[in-house]
């Protein structure tokens, strides 16, 4: 059956239909990778996979990571994390406040994230419409906008990248049951540096590497230069032309390209609206370094 592509008519966003995620061939994990590059986020719709499939699957596209944080993960397949509010007999069942506020997954990480693979279970729906949405701005729109001569400051600049930033920051969301991170945690992600500029490495097209969840300093500059350069940067990345938003659907796939998105999870649902979703985090081993 040929792929069949629908763009979203956004600057990012595709579904592809007529892929069996439970065992594709190579020819069509290779278009899956160039859907990703040319559209940034690329929808799956109708999957249906066990937890091990959706490892493998993802394992196809690259290294995946096993999370920092150690809980949630799937029994005997430590790649495959948990997100949900769902609580069973006074235990959560996943990670229930991921992704609330503007990131790039794994930007904390010396090897950064190439791409997402999140598995839709349990949409939460109130009045027949779905809730719980996703919301992506694509980096190689904001970084064309810029003007040049804030391009020309940006060119050979790195930040400074820190993990603790965006989880004490969930921490302090109301209702946030999130542990404080331990000393072994914080140790095991220091902040990192990478380029404030990258070359997308599928695409080519240059794209702004800097996110409000993790990037805490630019390290050329003075540190009240360097705030203001990020609060610009910040304002500007998520202005609603960038934006696109993914409304999910139960068995969907969604995977995106954390090169050329930041994300951010709507938390429009209540706790008896459940919401159950499974995810692999695909390193960008294959690319690295980041190329600036």
């Amino acid at each position: 059956m040929p792929i069949r592509t629908t763009p979203s008519g956004a600057t990012l966003g595709a579904t592809l239909e007529g892929l069996n995620l439970s065992r594709p061939s190579d020819a069509e994990v290779d278009a899956v990778v160039e859907a990703l590059g040319r559209y940034g986020v690329v929808c799956f719709p109708r999957q249906d996979l066990t937890p091990r499939q959706l490892r493998d699957f993802s394992a196809r596209l690259g290294e995946l990571e096993v999370n920092v944080i150690g809980a949630h993960q799937e029994a005997g397949l430590p790649e495959v994390m948990t997100l949900s509010n769902v609580v069973e007999n006074g235990k959560a069942v996943g990670l229930p406040d991921a992704g609330q506020g503007w990131h790039t997954d794994m930007s904390y990480s010396r090897t950064v994230a190439f791409a997402n693979v999140l598995y839709a279970l349990k949409v939460p729906q109130r009045d027949g419409r779905p809730l719980g949405a996703t919301e992506f701005c694509d980096m190689c729109a904001a970084y064309d906008d810029l003007p040049a001569g804030i391009r020309r400051e940006l060119e050979g600049k790195t930040a400074l990248h820190d993990f603790a930033k965006f989880y004490d920051m969930m921490r302090l969301r109301p209702g946030s049951k999130r542990p404080p991170l331990t000393d072994a945690q914080r140790a095991a992600k220091p902040p990192v540096s990478h380029p404030m500029v990258i070359t997308h490495p599928i695409s080519k097209r240059r794209a702004l590497y800097a996110n409000p969840g993790y990037t805490i300093r630019v390290n050329e500059l003075p540190e009240m230069e360097g705030d203001a350069l990020l609060e610009y940067l910040f304002a500007h990345q998520t202005q609603d032309k960038y934006r696109y938003t993914f409304r999910w659907a139960p068995h969907d796939v969604l995977i995106w390209d954390n090169f050329r998105c930041i994300h951010q999870a709507i938390p429009d649902y209540g706790p008896a609206e459940h919401r159950l979703m499974k995810r692999c985090q695909v390193m960008a081993s294959r690319f690295a370094p980041l190329p600036a």
